[in-house]
C-alpha cells in the first residue's frame, strides 16, 4: 500500500510538472507572437498579376453602419481605387440596424449595380437580398462578411475580403497574456447579431483560458451600434463588480472603447492604466489617437483598410474578366504605443507603405 502511495504521489507530481511546464510554454508562445505582430510593415507580398481594367462598371458599397470606422476606412478605400480604374461608385449607409441594412440593400439594387461590395454585415442576416443580387447578375464581393477570407458561393459572394479572424483575435488575446505576464483579468465586448464578432469573440475566449493564469471575468454581449448609449454605463458597472481584478478589455471592434475613457476617467483609472483596452480590429483613426496619447486603449489589431478597398476593387475586376479571385490575405499586425509612430507617421490609420496602389494600377494596365 505505501509502494502504491508513494507511486502515485509520484505520478501526480509529474502530471503536474508536466501540466506547468505546458502552461509555461502556452504563455512564451503567445508572449512572442505578441512581439513579432509588432514587426515594421514594408513590402508587398500581395498580386502582381490579373486581368486588366473592365472598363466602364458601376458598383455600389453598402455600408454596414459608416459611424463604424472599420467599414468607413475599407469604404474610403473602395473610393480611392474605383477612380483609379475608371468606375463610379455610390455610398449607401445601413445607419447600423438591419432595417438600415435591408432598405440599403434594396435601394442598391435599384441602381443595378455592375457590382455591389457588402461592408461589414452578415449574407445571412440579408440573405433574400444577396440573392436578389445574383439573380440580377450583380456581382458581390464582401468585406468583413464571413468568419473567412476568400470565396462563399454558398452565400453569393465572389470574395470575402479580411485578415483572418482568427489570428487577429488570438494576437489580440496574446498581447494581453504579454502585458499581464500571463495574469490577465479579461472582459470580452462582442455583439452577437454579427457572425464574424461571436467567431472573434470566442476565438479570444479560447486564447485566454488557455493562460492557466489567466481569468475570462465575463463575457459581454452587447450592440456595437448602440456602444455610444451603453458603454458609459457598462463600464462602471464592470468596474465596481471587478475592480483591480479587470486588468484587460478585449472587443471585437474600436468602437467599444470609444466610450468607455470617460467613465474610467470618472472613477480615478489612468489612461495608461488598468483595464488596458485592446481589440481585434480594425484599427480605427479614434483608436489610432487614443493609442498615440496612451489614453484608454492600449493596442489594436487594424486591418490595412484602405489597402482592402482596393483589394475589393481588384476582386471585383477579377470577377468581371470571369478570373478566380486573388488569394490575398492580408498580414497580422499589432499597433501598440511602442510602434504607432512609425506605422502611419502623424496618420492615425494602418496603411503599410508597400506600394499597392501602383502595384494595382500596374494589374489593371491604368497610370
Amino acid at each position: 500500500m505505501k509502494f502504491s502511495r508513494v507511486i502515485l504521489l509520484a505520478s501526480a507530481c509529474a502530471l503536474a510538472l508536466t501540466t506547468s511546464a505546458r502552461a509555461d510554454d502556452y504563455i512564451d508562445s503567445a508572449i512572442a507572437a505578441a512581439k513579432a505582430a509588432t514587426a515594421r510593415v514594408d513590402k508587398w507580398d500581395g498580386p502582381t498579376s490579373g486581368p486588366k481594367a473592365a472598363p466602364g462598371k458601376k458598383i455600389v458599397f453598402v455600408a454596414g453602419d459608416l459611424k463604424n470606422g472599420g467599414i468607413l476606412g475599407a469604404s474610403e478605400g473602395v473610393k480611392e481605387a474605383a477612380k483609379a480604374i475608371g468606375w463610379t461608385v455610390t455610398v449607401i449607409d445601413g445607419q447600423g440596424s438591419v432595417s438600415g441594412r435591408t432598405a440599403a440593400m434594396s435601394q442598391a439594387l435599384t441602381l443595378k449595380p455592375d457590382g455591389i461590395v457588402a461592408g461589414g454585415f452578415d449574407t445571412n442576416e440579408q440573405e433574400v437580398a444577396f440573392d436578389a443580387a445574383a439573380k440580377s447578375g450583380a456581382i458581390v464581393v464582401g468585406w468583413h462578411s464571413g468568419t473567412k477570407p476568400g470565396p462563399e458561393p454558398e452565400a453569393g459572394i465572389f470574395a470575402n475580403v479580411t485578415t483572418s479572424p482568427k489570428d487577429v483575435s488570438d494576437t489580440a488575446a496574446y498581447q494581453a497574456i504579454n502585458e499581464s505576464g500571463g495574469k490577465a483579468g479579461v472582459i470580452i465586448f462582442t455583439d452577437s447579431q454579427f457572425e464574424i464578432a461571436v467567431f472573434k469573440a470566442k476565438a479570444m475566449e479560447a486564447a485566454i483560458k488557455k493562460c492557466g493564469g489567466c481569468t475570462v471575468l465575463e463575457y459581454v454581449d452587447s450592440p456595437i451600434a448602440e456602444s455610444s448609449q451603453r458603454m458609459p454605463q457598462l463600464t462602471t458597472t464592470l468596474l465596481q463588480k471587478y475592480g483591480s481584478k479587470w486588468t484587460h478589455s478585449l472587443a471585437i471592434n474600436d468602437l467599444y472603447f470609444d466610450f468607455m475613457g470617460p467613465s474610467l476617467a470618472a472613477a480615478g483609472q489612468k489612461g495608461d492604466g488598468a483595464p488596458r483596452a485592446i481589440s481585434a480590429g480594425d484599427g480605427s483613426e479614434s483608436a489610432f489617437q487614443r493609442i498615440r496619447a496612451k489614453q484608454y486603449q492600449a493596442g489594436t489589431v487594424p486591418e490595412p483598410l484602405n489597402m482592402q478597398g482596393w483589394q475589393l476593387v481588384d476582386e471585383l475586376n477579377r470577377a468581371f474578366n470571369k478570373a478566380a479571385w486573388s488569394g490575398y490575405v492580408s498580414g497580422i499586425h499589432l499597433v501598440t504605443a511602442d510602434n504607432v509612430a512609425y506605422d502611419g507617421g502623424d496618420k492615425n490609420i494602418f496603411d503599410p507603405d508597400n506600394h499597392y496602389r501602383d502595384e494595382y494600377k500596374k494589374i489593371w494596365g491604368v497610370n
